[in-house]
């Protein structure tokens, strides 16, 4: 259980106001100038040392992908873009971070330009939090006014400008390639890689994009030390992180908890356990809509991190917990998540463009058992023609929640089969 004096965010249910002020008194932008003056290779080495992955669902080295800017440009402008796009169903962590804590999240901004000798920073938000944008352009614009940001950012000598971007609302967007398409302007699809945004990304100059949450846990890892940081969690899976459950629980919630928590724990600590007791779980989708399923035999034990959710057959994603009790059509469920992925597909790639269709409309049969056996085979089949194919991962996310559905719940997919055709000769 995470102590309350290792917490980050000490205003994420909002009890407080997100001003400046109230930052402060919170600790935010508290030693800025010392440590910006430690340098870039400091900063980058301590972010590193923390084992800081990144949040937004690839949990990937920050520190390391930090490392991949080049350390000597033309002279033109190098870029940091911060994906707060959020369009993974389930997840509202980012949300909560962009309208209580703003200004933690332009801290975070400023030490990350640093680290990767940015000259701006752009603000991607996700078209329909406008409230959201609203307070980060307060944020912002408080930041100019005491100097925080702009021309000698805190009298550090460094000149450094935050922009906010609002989208369009486009899920496909929350790629990096295609948020800094749509940044540029452009439809928002993804491009191909190489060459990386870190060579050639926003406007062809070096780019980092990185999530909200990673940037914002930043500032507390720097003042408190990379040991600290390191120390919570499990090795490779260190620090805090926030949670989204909802579903069929008693008391949905976001909650910052430490990397590795027991699912069960996690649930029954913090949103009062799942609806009609544990013993009522049917499954839990761990880390958002992309990521496979779990049966209640694998959620008895699995821990809440990269590592040993990927050995369960799943992902930790964006932490976006989704309970389904035993209540849940489960086949219904994810064949929903079948049409958001077919909606969604930016039709740029032929085996996400034909596939998520096709997808999509097996799984419709499949809700009813207007399908044959030999079929499941085959969706099967498809979704890993699909898998690993595609430029950016919106394939994987579609076709991910399916193979979950076939791995552990392949006999009620059979059930349905049989069913449907029992009545079908019945009624003939």
């Amino acid at each position: 259980m995470l102590r309350d004096e290792d917490r980050i965010f000490t205003n994420l249910f909002g009890f407080e106001s997100f001003s400046l002020e109230a930052a402060r008194a919170r600790g935010d932008w508290d030693q800025t100038p010392e440590l910006i003056a430690k340098g870039r290779e400091w900063i980058i080495s301590e972010v590193k040392d923390s084992g800081l992955r990144g949040r937004g669902g690839a949990g990937f080295s920050a520190g390391l992908k930090w490392s991949f800017m080049p350390k000597k440009t033309d002279g033109g402008p190098v870029y940091l873009v911060v994906n707060a796009d959020e369009g993974e169903p389930g997840t509202c962590k980012d949300r909560d971070i962009l309208r209580h804590e703003p200004h933690k999240l332009l801290e975070g901004c400023l030490y990350a330009g640093v680290a990767i000798g940015a000259t701006a920073c752009y603000i991607y938000v996700r078209g329909e939090f406008y409230d959201e944008a609203a307070n980060v352009q307060r944020a912002i614009d408080e930041a100019y006014e005491a100097g925080l940001l702009g021309k000698n950012a805190c009298g550090t000598g460094y000149d450094y400008d935050i922009y906010l971007h609002r989208g369009a609302g486009a899920y496909i967007c929350g790629e990096e390639t295609a948020l800094i398409e749509s940044l540029e302007g452009k439809k928002g699809q993804p491009r191909n890689k190489p060459p990386f945004p870190a060579q050639a990304g926003l406007y062809s100059r070096p780019t980092t994009v990185n999530n909200v949450e990673t940037i914002a846990q930043v500032p507390e890892i720097l003042r408190r030390g990379a040991t600290w940081f390191a120390n919570l969690g499990r090795p490779k899976n260190t620090g805090t992180k926030l949670f989204c459950i909802s579903g069929h629980v008693n008391h949905p919630c976001n909650v910052e908890e430490v990397m590795g928590i027991p699912l069960r724990e996690l649930i029954d600590r913090h949103c009062g356990g799942v609806r009609g007791g544990w013993d009522n779980l049917l499954a839990v989708i761990p880390g958002g809509s992309s990521t496979p399923l779990l049966p209640r035999t694998v959620c008895d034990t699995v821990l809440m991190d990269f590592d040993s959710l990927r050995e369960a057959g799943s992902g930790l994603g964006t932490a976006a917990v989704i309970v389904m009790d035993k209540s849940t059509d489960i086949v219904e469920a994810i064949a929903r998540l079948s049409r958001f992925y077919a909606h969604e597909s930016c039709g740029q790639c032929t085996p996400c463009r034909e596939g998520t269709g096709w997808l999509m409309r097996v799984m419709n049969r499949l809700v009813k058992g207007n399908a044959r056996l030999e079929e499941i085979d085959m969706l099967q089949e498809v979704t890993k023609q699909i898998e690993g194919h595609t430029i950016c991962a919106l394939g994987d996310a579609a076709a991910w929640p399916v193979q979950g559905l076939i791995r552990h719940f392949r006999p009620e997919l059979e059930r349905r089969i049989l069913a449907y055709r029992s009545a079908r000769r019945v009624a003939a």
